[in-house]
Parts: C-alpha cells; sequence; structure tokens
C-alpha cells in the first residue's frame, strides 16, 4: 500500500510505529554495548583478583619459609647451647673432684712406698697386711669416681701423660722407653689427673 493514498491518521500511525521501531533498535543496541561493557570490567577484575591472590600466597609461603628456617636454627642453637652447658658442667665436676683427690694421692703414695718396704716377718707384716687392705680399699674408692693409675712402666715416653725427671743412657732400653717409674700418675676418665714422674731412656 502506497503511503500516498493512506489516509493521514493511517500514515501517522505508521510513522509513529517505525520511530518505535527505530527507538527499540536504538536501545537494543545500548543495552549490547551495556552488557559488554559490564562484562568487560568483571574479566578484568577477577585476573586482578587472581593476581593479588597469587601475590598474596606467595608472600606467605616466603614468611613460613622464612619462619621454618629460624624456628631450625634456633632448634639447632638449643641443642648446642644444652651440649655445650652439659659439656662445663662435666668439665667443672671434674675439675673440683681432681682437686679434691689430689690432696689424697700423696697418702696413696705414701701407703705405697710404705708396701714397697714393708717388713716380711714378725708383727711388722701383720701390720703392713693390714695397712695394705686399707690402701687397696682407698683405690677402690678412686676407681669408683673414675679415677685409675696409670701403667707407664715399660711404655714409650708421652709427653702428654708422663713428666722425665731424668734422661739415661741404658743399653737394656730403647730410645725414650720408660726405665722407673718415680711416682705413679693417674687418669681422670680420659683426662690425665696427674702426670706419671719417670726416668726415660736415650
Amino acid at each position: 500500500m502506497d503511503i500516498l493514498n493512506k489516509k493521514p491518521e493511517e500514515q501517522q500511525d505508521e510513522q509513529i510505529d517505525l520511530d518505535a521501531v527505530q527507538e527499540l533498535g536504538e536501545f537494543e543496541n545500548n543495552a549490547g554495548e551495556l552488557d559488554e561493557n559490564l562484562d568487560q570490567p568483571s574479566v578484568d577484575t577477577d585476573f586482578e583478583d587472581m593476581e593479588e591472590i597469587t601475590l598474596e600466597l606467595e608472600q606467605t609461603r616466603a614468611k613460613a619459609e622464612e619462619y621454618l628456617d629460624g624456628w631450625q636454627r634456633a632448634r639447632a642453637d638449643f641443642a648446642n647451647y644444652k651440649k655445650r652447658i652439659e659439656r662445663e658442667q662435666t668439665d667443672l665436676y671434674q675439675t673440683i673432684s681432681g682437686t679434691v683427690v689430689k690432696q689424697y694421692l700423696d697418702v696413696v703414695d705414701d701407703l705405697d712406698l710404705a708396701l714397697k718396704n714393708r717388713p716380711q716377718g714378725g708383727e711388722g707384716a701383720e701390720w703392713a697386711n693390714g695397712i695394705e687392705l686399707v690402701f687397696r680399699k682407698l683405690l677402690t674408692i678412686l676407681e669408683n669416681q673414675g679415677i685409675t693409675p696409670m701403667n707407664a712402666q715399660g711404655e714409650m715416653f708421652d709427653p702428654t701423660l708422663h713428666e722425665a725427671i731424668s734422661s739415661e743412657e741404658n743399653e737394656e732400653f730403647e730410645c725414650d722407653e720408660i726405665i722407673e717409674v718415680v711416682k705413679r700418675g693417674y687418669m681422670m676418665g680420659e683426662r690425665v689427673l696427674r702426670p706419671a714422674l719417670v726416668r726415660v731412656a736415650r
């Protein structure tokens, strides 16, 4: 139907319909652009949030590793500190005990010397037997404290264990071999409590 042959009312209604269609098209276009604008920031926002979460996770892991390393070092330091304290206490105990025991070693030396010159008969021999019992009892007490006499006779001279009071020529002994123990030495565990006084061959 030609628009020129239509009535004015029909022409006006058709013009209104065309305007409505045009407005509807513009609305749909605007709505599409709005959806695109809404979707795009959402994607960007999610990506930025993911980057932020990943960064925070990496930072948290780094802190956890730092704390773990610090804890392990602190634990190792404490273990070393504990060992050092125990070692110092052991050394202190041995030092104090050694200082006290050294005072009795002279008594042991006197008893040992007396027994070397003991009488072989009569009442003196009976007294010597009693002194020997006391001497052996004293040695037992010392051994219970970790103190043992050195067996230096016939050994090679060792300056960490022995103290030489003379160096003599003697064909019966090798060079630096101990000829005689003048005063017995004592050990306290692995520690030299008193070095042995010896005569050494050269």
